[in-house]
């Protein structure tokens, strides 16, 4: 029987012949990539890809055809994106990128017209606060609001929030995306802290009904739990609670809300810090019409459609791969009148200026079914 030095010998001997051969591959697709140019033809073939998958996967046993077909997955990512650079040029993306570089101020605005959704005390309220030095900031009852407000002008920039760490995606927002112009110029975290408000004199054994948004009440399920038969209400935002709970004539009625909306509204802690989880954090973006990218953007988000068919997306994610950007987030999104079809919404670590931004976006829009490049932009902690 052979040793494992033995044996590792000879599996370094064949991966050097691996990797000769796809250096002899990749030189290969420089000259697809000139013959290309020279016919006209396009960079994707999906039909010879298609063959040349199905013909590699019959060659190998039944327990190595999933692992071959990624592997030829792989390598065609490698040369489309080689044949790309070279094919296709200056993409849209790229122009709209640099001219963003060129004309964005060189300092993230202080003073700026902003939206949010909520009433004063809510927690978008208290993001736009710290992305701005001052803010004035314009109230809507929806999401949709900050959305139409900033697309149609009457505001410059809207925060909305994206995800919580312990309650999840906001999903409304995420299908809102889809159907509004927009980019994204920053984003940041904020700790949510919520506390039980009512109004002076009220006891906690008291509280009979509880007002506050979808998520707070997730996110504080376990205190909720300990009250004797309450009563749980949803409300627009946690602001908008505390406000409905200090204009009610109802006695034995609170709000999980800010500790801010406290003396905001007039209203005591009867419990305080009673989410679920110490370490709770929303992250929201910051969003705007037209594209700027501020100096520091080290992010970037994107929303896609692939094609209905196996394989599309680890088609997509082996583009990610092959380029070594990171993806920190990756969100999907049922498209409306498309039954089992979704948008794919993906945050990414990569600066607009990095050649591999380029090539993945050049890559993306010719494999891809839809994309929307949403901004490069930093993140505020």
């Amino acid at each position: 029987m052979d040793d494992i030095t033995q044996i590792r010998t000879r599996i370094d001997q064949i991966d050097n012949q691996i990797i000769g051969l796809f250096q002899e591959r990749m030189a290969e697709a420089d000259k697809m990539a000139e013959a290309k140019r020279a016919s006209g033809s396009a960079v994707l073939d999906r039909s010879r890809e298609r063959e040349k998958i199905a013909g590699a996967a019959d060659q190998v046993p039944s327990k190595l055809k999933p692992v071959t077909t990624a592997l030829m997955q792989l390598m065609m990512s490698a040369s489309r994106l080689e044949q790309t650079a070279k094919l296709v040029g200056r993409s849209p993306y790229a122009t709209a990128i640099e001219r963003a570089l060129e004309t964005t101020p060189q300092l993230f605005p202080a003073d700026a017209d902003v939206a949010c959704q909520g009433v004063e005390g809510a927690y978008s309220q208290i993001a736009a606060d710290r992305l701005f030095t001052r803010p004035r900031i314009s109230y809507f009852d929806r999401f949709e609001g900050v959305f139409k407000a900033v697309e149609q002008g009457f505001c410059e920039y809207g925060v909305l929030p994206l995800e919580n760490s312990t309650a999840g995606s906001v999903n409304s927002v995420y299908d809102l995306m889809m159907k509004h112009d927009f980019h994204i110029v920053r984003s940041t975290r904020l700790q949510v802290n919520h506390s039980l408000l009512a109004k002076p004199g009220t006891r906690l054994p008291d509280v009979h009904d509880v007002y506050s948004h979808q998520q707070a009440l997730s996110q504080c399920g376990a205190f909720l739990s300990t009250l004797d038969k309450v009563k749980v209400h949803v409300c627009a935002n946690t602001a908008e609670a505390a406000r409905l709970v200090a204009e009610s004539d109802e006695s034995g009625a609170a709000a999980l809300s800010s500790a801010s909306c406290a003396e905001l509204y007039g209203l005591e802690q009867l419990a305080r810090n009673v989410q679920d989880q110490s370490g709770n954090f929303t992250r929201f973006a910051c969003i705007t019409k037209d594209l700027q990218i501020f100096p520091g953007a080290n992010r970037a988000s994107l929303m896609l459609v692939t094609s209905h068919e196996p394989g599309a997306l680890f088609k997509v994610l082996s583009s990610f791969y092959a380029l070594g950007i990171n993806i920190v987030k990756l969100e999907s999104r049922p498209l409306p009148d498309r039954d089992f079809e979704f948008m794919f919404y993906f945050d990414i670590e990569c600066p607009a200026v990095a050649p591999e931004f380029g090539s993945l976006l050049a890559e993306l829009a010719g494999t891809c079914e839809e994309l929307r490049y949403l901004g490069s932009y930093s993140e505020v902690i």
